[in-house]
């Protein structure tokens, strides 16, 4: 791959050289200037030039842009927004001809009600390098719309597209070990996003390990750079915290000696393309690939955090009534605010059982407004077909566990028979799928709840 990726571009590269001759030439013979604004610049690209002078154009636009300000990107935008929609011409003439011939005229329709952002878009994807230049403008896109919602007409077509362009059948599966170029393991240390990397002596001891494994999908057009990536650890036994599995002096297990695989971590490393699924392909290929190369392995489950779970908590904490809380249970929360409480084993143990149990009712009758779960980590495993296996109190006592969940991990267990189905439950009907002992841990009564866990 990584070969005819470099031909291909070089090959565009110099296309877009001898495309920039030709439109200097071309500039010096008519006498006309250069295009002065990143706008005209694009109408000019969407005009129909030759392919060489096309490529040039659209790397000297994106050059443009990679220079701007956050300003002048911003100002990019809302021209991208009000001017590079549909033609409204065109879409009027396609409807009116929809009307009178119907069926007939509706590929003119569609083409006529397709923004000229799009087109425009890949276009910019013939530059060299113009996949990643446009991931990182839609990162910068992202940002905008925390203040300015009118651009979502925008991200929607990039989304579109990355939907299109990273397909799952573009994807390739590659493991990461110590072999591999340091430019890659460097950006494994700067994306991991669960647990975070120390240094390469840590790096070295999560790839290099006979009993750990990492594996990443990569796109054609981005070689060297991961989309996303997990983290497996080899055990004996489902793990209940995270500190023994990144321990650097634990115990080395000999992969043949394994009989169940942990995906402790799993991170997205584009935040460009967020939307666009990798995660759930992700997973079942490499429990497939994994268990290929060690069919001892019977058990698949993830070391997963709840990064929702204190947040969730605090407000039901500050809530003056709580269907949730109970005056004994906000009597033993109150541990939570005893600095360093974590590092006290007594008061780590009183609060044991109500973290679990309220972890449980979280996990299984805490909804969205769209009715979905709460926490994000259950939505993107539950939507997978995994099963709610098992509520880890104490499971990560780092400072970001802390914050994050006080303290508290989740097994979700992926049964490769089961899996096809507990997805379909979850996707169609909105059921979660958990073992018996979660659902026995939830022990307020959600009956009359608008908060009923699914079982």
């Amino acid at each position: 791959m990584g070969s005819n990726t470099s031909f291909v571009a070089d090959l565009l590269t110099s296309i877009a050289e001898r495309g920039r001759t030709l439109l200097d030439r071309s500039h010096r013979v008519s006498g006309a200037t250069r295009v002065e604004t990143l706008a005209e610049r694009c109408e000019a690209l969407l005009s129909g030039r030759g392919e060489a002078s096309g490529v040039a154009l659209a790397a000297d636009i994106l050059d443009r842009y990679a220079h701007m300000k956050i300003g002048e990107s911003t100002a990019f935008f809302e021209v991208l927004a009000e001017k590079f929609g549909p033609d409204p011409r065109r879409l009027t003439a396609a409807l009116e001809a929809y009307g009178r011939n119907g069926l007939a005229a509706a590929p003119d329709l569609h083409r006529a009600s397709e923004p000229r952002r799009q087109e425009l878009f890949r276009r910019f994807n013939l530059a060299p390098g113009g996949t990643l230049s446009l991931v990182r403008m839609r990162e910068q896109l992202m940002d905008a719309m925390v203040r300015r919602r009118d651009f979502a007409e925008v991200d929607r077509d990039f989304a579109h597209l990355f939907s299109s362009w990273f397909n799952r059948g573009f994807l390739v599966l590659k493991r990461i070990d110590w072999s591999t170029p340091a430019n890659v393991l460097e950006k494994i240390i700067r994306y991991e996003a669960v647990h975070a990397i120390r240094d390469w002596d840590d790096l070295r001891s999560r790839v290099d390990s006979p009993d750990r494994r990492c594996y990443a999908f990569f796109h054609p057009a981005l070689v060297d750079e991961p989309l996303i990536f997990v983290e497996v650890a080899l055990m004996k036994e489902t793990p209940g915290a995270i500190f023994p599995i990144l321990d650097p002096a634990r115990k080395l297990l000999q992969p043949r000696e394994a009989t169940t695989a942990v995906f402790y971590s799993i991170s997205n490393c584009q935040k460009g393309l967020a939307g666009v699924s990798f995660g759930n392909f992700l997973i079942k290929q490499v429990l497939e690939e994994i268990s290929r190369e060690l069919p001892s392995l019977s058990t698949f489950v993830t070391l997963s955090p709840v990064p929702g779970f204190r947040k969730w908590l605090e407000a039901e904490r500050r809530a003056e009534s709580s269907a949730v809380l109970s005056a004994a249970d906000r009597k033993v929360l109150e541990k939570l605010d005893v600095p360093d409480w974590a590092e006290k084993p007594e008061l780590r143990e009183e609060m044991v059982d109500v973290l679990a149990s309220l972890g449980a009712y979280y996990l299984l009758a805490a909804r969205t407004s769209k009715g979905g779960p709460v926490d994000p980590v259950a939505r993107f495993h539950l939507g997978n077909g995994a099963r709610l296996e098992r509520i880890n109190p104490m499971g990560d006592l780092s400072a970001k566990g802390i914050a994050q969940a006080a303290g508290l991990m989740v097994n979700y267990r992926y049964v490769p028979a089961d899996i096809e189905k507990n997805h379909e439950a979850f996707a169609g009907k909105g059921e979660i799928v958990a073992s018996a002992n979660v659902r026995k841990l939830v022990k307020v009564d959600t009956a009359s709840s608008a908060l009923v866990p699914v079982t």
